[in-house]
């Protein structure tokens, strides 16, 4: 999340803050810099927060580290369950094993010899109820021997069907799917695994320490500020009789309270659009006019400017 520091600005626009002597425009505003509020993209304790407010810190910087031993474990669970994803569907991949193969043949030729064998005593227990000395219920008996036995050597033969055919395609997804749910899910510990470690996003000054070493931290939860220092401007606004002679790259001197050195800057943004003065111009009759937002870009390559800080800006049209 990006601010910006000093939103509300100080400067008059008549006599007070704001005079024109021989084409020269001057007005005063306040100092801005960007800030960026560092936060943590994963939850967790705060193990280590290695810089503090006045810290100066790179690009990329190792700001501070969370606790991960959480992840580490779930990661761990997440590996074994991929183990076992990955060795389901090269199960199923391979298909059946040539011995339960030849079990299942074994067992069909058992149970067509057992058919045959009921079969023969079925029919002479027919044979023998036609001549008059058997009995219905033997002949019966025998008849559902057979049936049952028949039903086996059926129930056998799509079995090694089966086993032949191997796994169907659906079963073969749904485990190459479970696999790949299971690398998705390592991914994403690694992912916060990485995140634990939170690293700078800009070089700049640490302006403001906003968690303690130790903090349990939620999603989201701020850590420290740190301020580009570097590519500072100052905010100031011109009345629209002045707008003509401000432009886009234009040199602008700059001056601060500290005394009477003056400083390098170049207009940067132009506003559009007017507004009303900002309210913290003292009087009525200068807050209700309309005025233009203008941005001086400084170098602040010797750390003269912080945010904040009241500055003068002088325009000198055709300088």
């Amino acid at each position: 999340m990006r601010f910006h520091y000093g939103l509300v600005l100080a400067l008059s626009l008549s006599s007070c803050g704001q005079e024109e002597k021989a084409g020269v425009i001057r007005v005063s505003g306040h100092v801005e810099a960007t800030g960026v509020r560092v936060a943590t993209k994963t939850g967790g304790t705060l193990a280590r927060l290695l810089f503090a407010e006045g810290d100066r810190v790179e690009a990329g910087e190792v700001l501070a580290q969370l606790d991960t031993t959480d992840f580490v474990l779930a990661l761990a669970g997440a590996r074994a369950e991929r183990a076992a994803a990955a060795a389901s569907l090269r199960l199923l991949e391979a298909g059946s094993r040539v011995e339960d193969v030849k079990m299942a043949e074994t067992e069909i030729e058992r149970a067509r010899i057992d058919l045959e064998s009921a079969e023969r005593d079925l029919k002479r227990m027919e044979d023998l109820l036609a001549s008059g000395s058997g009995a219905e219920k033997a002949r019966d008996d025998a008849r559902l021997r057979r049936d049952v036995l028949a039903r086996h050597v059926e129930a056998a033969r799509e079995a090694l069907a089966k086993l032949r055919a191997g796994a169907r395609r659906e079963e073969i997804d749904a485990a190459r799917a479970r696999l790949g749910s299971a690398d998705a899910r390592i991914a994403q510990i690694d992912q916060q695994i990485k995140d634990a470690t939170v690293t700078s996003p800009l070089a700049g000054l640490v302006t403001e320490k906003l968690a303690e070493q130790g903090e349990i931290l939620p999603p989201g939860g701020a850590l420290l500020v740190v301020t580009d220092l570097a590519h500072p401007w100052l905010n100031v606004y011109v009345g629209d009789a002045d707008l003509p002679n401000v432009r886009l790259g234009e040199a602008v001197y700059v001056t601060t309270d500290a005394g009477p050195e003056r400083y390098l800057g170049r207009v940067t943004y132009v506003s559009s659009q007017a507004e009303f003065t900002p309210k913290n111009v003292q009087t009525r009759d200068e807050r209700l006019k309309l005025v233009y937002k203008v941005k001086v870009g400084l170098d602040n390559e010797k750390g003269v400017f912080k945010p904040g800080m009241p500055a003068e800006a002088e325009f000198a049209p055709g300088s």
